[in-house]
């Protein structure tokens, strides 16, 4: 036994050490703003919704690529720099991979049901698992194209009929492709549709909560303990109104595809093929894995598809070279139909302008946040366990020291030619990074593809005409993490009579389809 003269040698030996530890140099944050005792950067220095992006992308000319603030004793970590958040979050993925957790987000609202903000590494294997068994290539996802076909159609005859309604159509259209592979769900092309209407404002709470800094209760946890009626305590009711919406996308859908399967009137999706799968050895918590897999999908498929095809028709308007440089593509390669996944490898430039629309507008401005595992230092800086990291990829696509004349819009730089080195595919960028890129890319990119280069074959896009002048859209963005462009105008017009009645082939059809909306009124949870 040791005697107790010994305890208290060892005892004061391990206080020494302890204050020793204490007291020793540490590597200093990445530089930033001073803050305040006890609060941090609370307040001025730190963004509060609108353009997060711009804000963070400032601390680059004043502070450098990487910086740091504090929020009552939490760090963020902000990346302005491409090859910064490849080093950090990819070649040391291992202590990056992690998402800090936001009391909005997770505490609060719910939406750690998704995939994207989860941060129990267990349950992220199991979704990512999930997601790529169905949806991991475009070879995946063509045995989806017959359905996917149809609603690509319908939506360029809705856009044909009512043009000015252009925003409308593609939540509709977008939205239908991917709850058609999701669940097997028709939308309501003549109406509103339930699920479109729910995701829609689903994807708008999704990127409030996620915004760095965006809500006071993330850098001040102790607000979350305030009664919802109390004075500056609205985002408790903001709360109790998003989860409700989350939990309907988590479920919803999920009892449609349920029901359809058990009625034996299912179209393959990619629930119904993994139930299916599992068959009589479905578990409760392989169903609840299903359910959160496909509620990701729906919910960031939705979010970044529907951000790229709204940038693209803009874009069109704007730059009309690209768009006659893309439509001659089309017309040699393709001819008088609608292009097809098969064309894909032929259409170089049609392939690079998608790309341009991705650098030019990122589906997402601000990255969702990755968090440190442990401690790391990086250019001599320290990077502490438990910080936030905050990558502004829309710093990185318009990097002149990547892109070239990054504000211009120029598909030919992601082409190869004499003395011309293709720049940064932006798909490394716009969809994550590490063991957190994005599992639904490849639902992203074959839905971006067929819908843009079949608008571009048919479709003549131009700045709106106001009393026989040309109005240059506005250009700006809504609140959020996913780059939403604010309502724009512009004309759009079939190509020729041939391309109307190429649009219009689809109208019988169109005109006796109905979607599949009273079905999932009979199952609402």
């Amino acid at each position: 036994m040791y005697s107790l003269s010994m305890l208290i040698v060892l005892g004061g030996l391990l206080g020494l050490y302890v204050l020793w530890k204490s007291k020793a140099p540490r590597a200093p944050l990445p530089p930033g703003p001073k803050g305040l005792p006890i609060i941090g950067n609370v307040g001025s220095d730190l963004p509060r919704g609108g353009k997060d992006w711009e804000h963070w992308l400032k601390h680059k000319d004043l502070y450098g690529p990487i910086s740091s603030v504090t929020t009552a004793g939490h760090t963020h970590i902000i990346l302005n720099d491409a090859n910064v958040a490849t080093e950090l979050l990819e070649k040391r993925s291992a202590r990056y991979s992690s998402r800090p957790r936001m009391v909005m987000a997770h505490e609060l609202s719910g939406s750690d049901i998704f995939v994207t903000v989860q941060n129990d590494h267990a349950t992220v294997r199991a979704q990512r698992k999930c997601i790529l068994s169905q949806l991991r290539s475009e070879n995946a996802l063509s045995s989806f194209y017959p359905q996917v076909d149809m609603v690509i159609r319908r939506f360029l005859l809705r856009v044909l009929q009512e043009p000015d309604k252009l925003i409308d159509h593609v939540k509709t259209g977008i939205g239908g492709v991917i709850l058609k592979v999701a669940y097997g769900y028709t939308v309501e092309f003549h109406d509103h549709d339930p699920l479109v209407d729910l995701v829609s404002k689903t994807a708008f709470a999704f990127g409030r909560i996620n915004q760095p800094t965006g809500y006071l209760v993330d850098s001040i946890p102790a607000l979350k303990y305030l009664p919802s009626w109390f004075p500056g305590a609205r985002f408790k009711k903001e709360a109790q109104e998003y989860r409700r919406g989350f939990d309907a996308l988590a479920n919803w859908p999920f009892a449609f595809a349920r029901h359809q399967i058990k009625e034996g009137t299912h179209e393959p999706s990619f629930v119904s093929r993994l139930i299916e799968q599992k068959g009589s050895l479905l578990s409760p918590e392989e169903e609840l894995k299903i359910k959160c897999s496909a509620a990701s999908v729906y919910q960031a498929g939705y979010d970044t598809t529907a951000s790229t095809i709204t940038s693209f028709f803009l874009a069109m308007a704007l730059f009309p070279a690209a768009q006659h440089r893309a439509q001659e593509e089309i017309d040699r390669v393709v001819g008088a139909r609608l292009p097809t996944p098969d064309d894909r490898g032929k259409l170089p430039y049609v392939n690079a302008l998608i790309n341009e629309v991705l650098r030019w507008n990122p589906v997402v401005q601000i990255g969702i946040m990755h968090a440190t595992t442990e401690d790391d230092i990086y250019e001599g800086y320290l990077i502490p366990k438990g910080a936030s990291i905050v990558p502004n990829i829309w710093a990185f696509a318009h990097d002149p020291d990547v892109y070239s004349d990054p504000m211009s819009f120029r598909p030919e730089r992601f082409l190869a030619s004499d003395g011309h080195t293709p720049e940064r595919d932006p798909h490394t960028l716009v969809f994550g990074f590490g063991r957190r890129i994005c599992p639904g890319r490849p639902l992203v990119d074959f839905n971006s593809f067929l819908t843009i280069a079949r608008s571009l074959a048919v479709f003549q896009i131009r700045k709106a005409m106001k009393d026989g002048r040309e109005i240059d859209p506005i250009i700006d963005y809504q609140e959020g993490i996913v780059g939403h462009l604010s309502p724009f105008e512009v004309s759009i017009q079939s190509r020729s009579t041939e391309h109307e009645a190429l649009i219009r082939s689809i109208e019988v059809e169109d005109s006796i389809s109905r979607g599949d909306s009273a079905v999932l009124e009979s199952v609402r949870v």
